[in-house]
């Protein structure tokens, strides 16, 4: 009896779904910034991944809803490996982005640890602000700034010509040309944006580590290899797991701009090509497969990284 009348004074204990909605209560204005993100994600990203459907069907826009177009099965998939043009374009998609993570990715982290051994504050922020200014540019700006530089009457020619006497050099016709300056074009707009996460990992490093290589005798170049890399390791693992996730997105609008009738067979990728595929031909449910397809690989990637990241004893992920 008097067990049970201390049971009813203690009362059960809460359940997780009581703890939870008492957490969310608790900390409600945190949870009310992260409502935007929220509805962004769903509305943008999660429902309409409903209309991945029409990638197993034959889409007729005139049927007047996606029920009601006839299922194909794996037909558009089988397609993209039997299209020699897809074969191409998934080539020329796989270039662009191995060379962006391989030239592109290195020199943000490099850029931060230069930064970073910027003794003089006032000349460590000027040159943040100009790395960093490119960012906020957008593509259609960054591409007629090329444009005008290495066009056939451009500011570069009118030097190669004028003052060097070559040949005016086709930068932004010759097919051999086009990964190169798209390249150049990534590295000049993103790599300053990309230190900021480098540039916050350095400011966390331990000075007791510098001041212990110091006393072992470590120059500068050993305080590099032996302190500052380890220090960032995990930080440069995760972020390119990351960037392997989207290692079939080379990103429409900056390759839709640099492409013309000269370079399309070098310069076309997935996301172009859906883009012709899908609006401008009408074969959107072969689009649709494409774009699902570039989905999976980067999930399969992003898992795959992930695994070999922990087997090297990093965090990775997840």
């Amino acid at each position: 009896m008097e067990q049970s009348i201390a049971t009813e004074r203690i009362g059960t204990p809460p359940g997780r779904w009581d703890k939870l909605k008492r957490r969310m209560w608790r900390e409600r204005y945190v949870y009310m910034l992260l409502l935007p993100g929220v509805l962004y994600y769903i509305v943008y990203r999660y429902i309409p991944m409903g209309g991945l459907v029409i990638a197993f069907q034959e889409f007729n826009p005139f049927h007047g809803s996606i029920w009601k177009n006839d299922w194909v099965g794996l037909k558009n998939f089988a397609r993209i490996f039997e299209d020699a043009e897809v074969v191409k374009v998934i080539w020329n998609t796989l270039q662009l982005s191995f060379l962006q993570i391989f030239m592109a990715f290195p020199i943000s982290i490099v850029l931060a640890i230069m930064l970073n051994e910027a003794r003089n504050e006032a000349f460590k922020r000027i040159v943040q602000s100009m790395v960093y200014l490119p960012h906020f540019l957008s593509w259609v700006v960054v591409v007629g700034i090329f444009v005008v530089f290495l066009r056939g009457e451009g500011l570069i020619n009118t030097f190669l010509v004028g003052k060097l006497g070559w040949e005016p050099i086709p930068f932004l016709t010759d097919p051999a040309l086009f990964k190169p300056v798209v390249i150049l074009q990534v590295i000049w707009k993103e790599s300053g944006w990309g230190t900021i996460i480098f540039l916050a990992a350095l400011a966390g490093v331990n000075p007791s580590l510098y001041e212990a290589a110091v006393i072992d005798g470590a120059n500068r170049w050993r305080q590099l290899w032996h302190v500052t890399l380890p220090a960032i390791r995990s930080v440069i693992v995760i972020l390119f797991i990351l960037r392997l996730g989207n290692v079939l997105d080379t990103g429409f609008e900056q390759i839709f701009l640099m492409l013309n009738p000269f370079n399309t067979e070098s310069g076309n990728v997935l996301d172009t090509y859906v883009y012709f595929k899908g609006i401008q031909q009408g074969d959107v449910s072969f689009a649709t497969a494409v774009g699902m397809f570039k989905g999976l690989v980067g999930l399969v990637l992003v898992v795959l990284a992930n695994r070999a990241a922990k087997k090297f004893g990093e965090e990775g992920l997840y």
